[in-house]
C-alpha cells in the first residue's frame, strides 16, 4: 500500500469536509430561524469533527492535510448565496439547495471508497465509513426538515 495514495484519497474527504464547513457558514448567515442556524451549526459540527480525524490520519501518513476546498464547492457557496437573495430567504429554497451539498458530500465518499479501496488501511475504511454513516444521517435531518417546510 503506497501512502501517497492513501493521502491524495483521504484529501479528497478533507476537501469535501471544508466545503461543508464553509457552506453552513454561509447558510447560517442567510437562515433567519432559529432552528435552522442550530441545524447548521450542527452539520459544521460534523464536519469539523471529520476533518481533526482525517488531518491526523494524513499527517500520521506523513502528507500536509489540504487545506483549501474544491473548485465545485466554491460554486455552490456562490449559487447558495445567489438564491437566498432572490428567494428571501425562503425555507425550503436553503434546505434544498443545503441537500444538494449533502448529496456532494456523500457522492465523493462513496467516490473515494470505490476508487481507492485497495490504497486505504482496514482502518482508515473503518473511519470513512463512520464518517459516511455520520454524513447520511445529517443529509436525512436536512431532508426531512425540507419535505416538512
Amino acid at each position: 500500500m503506497e501512502n501517497q495514495k492513501s493521502i491524495d484519497a483521504l484529501n479528497k474527504l478533507i476537501e469535501i469536509n471544508n466545503d461543508r464547513v464553509e457552506g453552513y457558514e454561509t447558510a447560517a448567515k442567510e437562515a433567519d430561524s432559529a432552528d435552522l442556524k442550530s441545524l447548521f451549526a450542527s452539520l459544521q459540527t460534523t464536519s469539523q469533527n471529520n476533518l481533526t480525524e482525517l488531518r491526523s490520519e494524513v499527517t500520521r501518513l506523513g502528507g500536509k492535510p489540504e487545506e483549501g476546498t474544491r473548485v465545485t464547492g466554491k460554486f455552490f457557496r456562490a449559487w447558495m448565496d445567489v438564491k437566498a437573495a432572490f428567494t428571501g430567504n425562503d425555507r425550503k429554497t436553503i434546505l434544498n439547495s443545503c441537500e444538494f451539498g449533502e448529496d456532494k458530500a456523500l457522492e465523493t465518499y462513496e467516490n473515494v471508497l470505490e476508487e481507492n479501496r485497495g490504497d486505504l488501511a482496514p482502518e482508515q475504511l473503518a473511519l470513512i465509513a463512520k464518517q459516511q454513516a455520520s454524513l447520511t444521517t445529517d443529509h436525512d435531518r436536512v431532508k426531512a426538515l425540507r419535505d416538512a417546510a
